[in-house]
């Protein structure tokens, strides 16, 4: 390598032999980088592949208003699905960034694999065809598959009021195209994104549903008394004989009052109104039992709450010692609901 720079800072002829050695090497490393998508293509294209024509049987192409369609759909994905095992431990969710920056600069909700599969999947129905290709810059293999938003719900179907900022229920309503990004390392799904950026295929498109004004409220209680939006309690995700899917609702319950009198929910709610790039969401059961353990290791190691400069503020011991005792009980119920669930298939 010395001789290599001795050369480049040598005669002219030394010097364009030398870029030439250069200019090869550059080609070798392209084509060996090249020769490595290729044979990952394969792998990624089996995975997408399995991963669409399994979705697409399960969440076919009906009016968007269809619960039982949905019900169905739901069932599929969160339990030994195609899609649930395709996913990564932590998959980041949202939009593209308005102006073209990469993931890395995009704002992303994280969510575990249940979460996707259990409540934000479900939302979308699809036609079975997907495209496949490498985009150099994330080193990262990108699916493009056309998809169609169930706009027409019951407001308790949705993983929490869509509507509660305009632009994005619009975004949701126009969507025709779902972005999964695949780590060749990994061999899984670590992004997914919903955008209007799809090919125009008039299957794709649905009447625009007015949502009344939102109240403020991300969980309520609907006409005949029950917590709503539904599936965020786990119901129609468990099953009906799951002996902890009540005690869940009460634990929860317990909790949620303790992260608000630490003031968790100021920062990890949809709105983000601090901008986080990496939302965490904790305002339902089903998204707080996603993330128990890391909030329960974030205030074990006093890193949380965070104040307005971004730092770690110290919580009152005895809140902090509530806070974590309800937090254990529903984390414990939580684990103790899934394990009954893979002991009872």
């Amino acid at each position: 390598m010395r001789g290599l720079f001795r050369a480049l800072r040598g005669s002219g002829s030394a010097r364009r032999g030398a870029l030439l050695l250069v200019v090869g090497a550059s080609a070798l490393v392209m084509v060996a980088g090249a020769v490595a998508q290729d044979s990952q293509r394969g792998a990624v294209e089996h995975l997408i592949g399995t991963v669409v024509r399994q979705t697409a049987t399960v969440c076919p192409l009906v009016p968007p208003s269809d619960q039982a369609a949905l019900d169905s759909c739901r069932r599929a994905l969160y339990r030994d699905s195609a899609f649930r095992n395709a996913l990564a431990p932590v998959v980041l969710w949202g939009r593209p960034n308005p102006e073209g920056r990469m993931l890395r600069d995009t704002n992303l909700t994280q969510f575990k694999p249940d979460v996707m599969s259990g409540l934000y999947m479900p939302m979308f129905m699809f036609l079975g065809d997907y495209e496949v290709s490498f985009d150099p810059m994330e080193r990262l293999y990108r699916a493009r598959i056309p998809a169609l938003f169930r706009n027409a719900l019951d407001a308790g179907q949705y993983p929490y009021p869509f509507w509660h900022d305009a632009k994005k229920w619009r975004d949701y309503e126009s969507a025709n195209e779902l972005t999964f990004w695949i780590d060749p390392k990994q061999m899984k799904i670590t992004v997914m994104q919903f955008s209007a950026r799809g090919n125009p295929d008039p299957r794709l498109v649905t009447a625009p549903h007015i949502r009344p004004p939102f109240d403020g409220k991300w969980m309520w209680m609907d006409a005949q008394g029950q917590s709503q939006p539904r599936p965020t309690l786990f119901v129609g995700l468990l099953r009906d004989k799951n002996p902890y899917l009540g005690p869940l609702e009460g634990a929860y319950r317990n909790l949620a009052g303790e992260l608000r009198k630490a003031s968790c929910n100021e920062c990890h709610a949809p709105d983000n109104y601090k901008g986080m790039k990496r939302l965490v969401l904790m305002q339902t059961p089903v998204h707080a039992a996603g993330e128990i353990k890391r909030i329960m290791r974030a205030v074990r190691g006093d890193k949380m709450p965070i104040d307005d400069n971004g730092l770690s503020k110290e919580l009152d011991p005895s809140l902090k010692a509530t806070l974590l005792k309800y937090g254990a009980s529903f984390e414990s119920l939580a684990d103790a609901a899934r394990d009954w669930e893979a002991q009872n298939p």
